[in-house]
């Protein structure tokens, strides 16, 4: 899908008070895509909305689809499924905190997916795009209800685009590693150590997506590199394990945790 062929298209970005969503919201709008941006906050999507002559329409991800369509006349071509949360902490982490990271990294994406798919599959066409992470695909240090569901939102977008790819319907999962937005801030001392030396603008997430879309790509990489470290983890995983875990401890000795 270049961006000739998103003139028209009716687009759908959770999340889009800032980061990654509004770098989605305004690359589809600038191809010509009518665009209702979505977060809870109406205050942080109006102005984006007026920006880019979209629609902002607030609520909670999971249940914006209907809404979202009837502010698009009737039809929703691609929903980026962008909202979400860092949720850090380990395995002792509260359990309010594994259910919300749960709901809001995985399930959001399952209602809205069941909310879209009927039309979908009617007229043989849709596009659904995951933001995940690179975490979704490996791990990510002092994060695990964050790297746990995001594994869950990728396996949710295989499992839709193994399903459904004969029927038409394109998926597409977004895994950067770190981007300068509000979330990378939030990841804290970790963050600091993996994932800001080589954090990049949302403006290059953007433009990956377009290229895979372009390209009919499932996996979207930003960072071309977690292609090789993906392929390393396959390889050995022990031998994968054992550098993270030296990444661990590393973490551990100038955060004294």
């Amino acid at each position: 899908m270049t961006m000739s062929a998103v003139q028209g298209a009716g687009v759908v970005v959770t999340g889009a008070g800032g980061g990654i969503g509004a770098a989605l919201a305004r690359r589809f709008a600038a191809g010509g895509a009518r665009v209702v941006v979505n977060d809870l906050d109406l205050a942080r999507i109006e102005p984006l909305a007026k920006e880019i002559g979209g629609i902002a329409v607030a609520g909670d991800a999971s249940g914006i689809v209907d809404a979202a369509r009837e502010a698009l006349d009737g039809t929703v071509d691609v929903y980026c499924a962008n909202a979400g949360l860092a949720s850090p902490g380990d395995a002792f982490a509260d359990e309010e905190v594994w259910a919300a990271a749960w709901d809001v990294n995985v399930m959001a994406h399952v209602r809205a997916a069941r909310a879209l798919l009927p039309d979908w599959l009617e007229r043989g066409s849709g596009r659904f795009v995951t933001t995940a992470s690179a975490a979704g695909l490996l791990t990510m240090i002092g994060a695990a209800p964050y790297s746990v569901t995001k594994h869950g939102a990728v396996a949710f977008a295989e499992w839709l685009s193994l399903t459904y790819r004969h029927r038409g319907i394109k998926v597409h999962a977004i895994c950067p590693q770190g981007v300068r937005t509000d979330m990378l801030t939030a990841a804290g001392s970790a963050g600091e150590l993996v994932l800001a030396p080589g954090a990049i603008e949302p403006d290059a997430v953007a433009d990956a997506l377009f290229e895979a879309m372009d390209a009919d790509r499932f996996l979207v990489l930003p960072h071309p590199e977690v292609a090789g470290y993906y392929q390393a983890r396959a390889a050995d995983p022990d031998r994968w394990m054992r550098g993270m875990n030296r990444l661990q401890q590393q973490w551990e000795e100038g955060s004294g945790a």
